[in-house]
C-alpha cells in the first residue's frame, strides 16, 4: 500500500476584524492561491485567532477590573493581574502555572493561559478563543459547500507548547467534516504484531503541517488548504478529548498531588 502524498496551500487574506465573513474571505483568497479554487476531499485549516477576531471575542486590558484570587495569582506568577482575571474567567480549572503563565484545563483540553492570545492582539487588547471552536468549523464548512459546492473539512488550530519540548505545534480545537483521530488498533505492525492502543491524531498532525505555511508573526497568512490526505469526508464533528484522569501527564500530576483539583477548581 502506498502513502498518499498530499499538498498545503497558504491562504493570505486582510486583516480580519470584529464582524467579518470569515468563509468570503477565505473563497476569495483561495482563488488568488496556488490551490486554485477549493476542491471535494481539502481540508481548510484556520487560526483560532484570526477566527476569533471576526467573532468578536477580543477585551481591552482598560475594561477589566482584576479581583482579589487575580491579584494574589499575578503576584505569584509575574503577570498582568487584568490578564489574569480575563484567563479565571476563561478557565474551567487552573492548575498550576510558571512566571507569565498559567496552567488551565479548558473545553477538556490543557493549555497555557486558557489560550488567551495577546499576539495578534489589538494594543492593549487580548484575543480569547472562539467560543465553540467545533461550531464555528461547522459553519465555516457549511458556507464553503453552499457557495463553492466544494465539500471540505474544516479544522480550527492553535498553536500549543508540549511537556518538555521547546517550542510550538499546531493542534486542532475545532474539527467539523473529517475524524480528528483514526483508530489504527488491529492493523498490522512491520514484524506482524497487532496494534492494540495506536490512534492517530490525524487533525493536530493536519494543523502541523498547515502552521508551517501560515506562520505566526506578522504574514496576515490565517489559513491554508491541505489537499489530497485521503481522508473521509461527512458527518463527522467535533476534537476527540479524553478525562483528565486518561491523560498521561495529568494522570500523574494528579497522583502525586491530587489537591491540584478540588470541586473541579484548584484553590487560588
Amino acid at each position: 500500500m502506498t502513502t498518499p502524498s498530499f499538498s498545503v496551500y497558504s491562504l493570505a487574506t486582510p486583516l480580519l476584524r470584529s464582524g467579518d465573513d470569515v468563509a468570503a474571505h477565505l473563497l476569495s483568497s483561495v482563488e488568488r492561491s496556488a490551490a486554485r479554487g477549493f476542491e471535494t476531499g481539502d481540508v481548510v485549516v484556520v487560526a483560532e485567532s484570526a477566527l476569533a477576531t471576526a467573532e468578536g471575542r477580543v477585551v481591552r486590558l482598560a475594561d477589566i477590573e482584576p479581583s482579589a484570587d487575580a491579584l494574589r495569582l499575578a503576584e505569584e506568577y509575574h503577570m498582568d493581574p487584568r490578564h489574569v482575571e480575563v484567563v479565571l474567567r476563561e478557565s474551567d480549572r487552573i492548575v498550576g502555572g510558571i512566571p507569565g503563565f498559567l496552567l488551565c484545563m479548558k473545553n477538556g483540553t490543557l493549555l497555557p493561559n486558557a489560550g488567551i492570545d495577546a499576539s495578534n492582539a489589538p494594543e492593549g487588547s487580548l484575543v480569547l478563543l472562539p467560543l465553540d471552536p467545533d461550531a464555528s468549523a461547522a459553519r465555516i464548512r457549511a458556507a464553503i459547500r453552499e457557495r463553492s459546492r466544494a465539500d471540505v473539512g474544516v479544522i480550527v488550530i492553535d498553536s500549543r507548547t508540549h511537556a518538555m519540548r521547546l517550542g510550538c505545534s499546531g493542534v486542532a480545537i475545532g474539527c467539523s467534516g473529517i475524524p480528528s483521530v483514526v483508530d489504527e488498533r488491529g492493523k498490522k505492525d512491520l514484524f506482524g504484531r497487532e496494534l492494540e492502543v495506536t490512534k492517530r491524531a490525524v487533525a493536530d498532525c493536519i494543523a502541523s503541517a498547515a502552521e508551517l505555511v501560515m506562520g505566526e508573526a506578522g504574514e496576515c497568512v490565517p489559513a491554508a488548504v491541505v489537499r489530497g490526505v485521503g481522508l473521509p469526508v461527512g458527518d463527522y464533528a467535533g476534537v476527540a478529548t479524553i478525562d483528565a484522569s486518561e491523560c498521561l501527564f495529568m494522570g500523574v500530576a494528579l497522583h502525586a498531588d491530587p489537591s491540584l483539583l478540588v470541586d473541579g477548581k484548584r484553590e487560588p
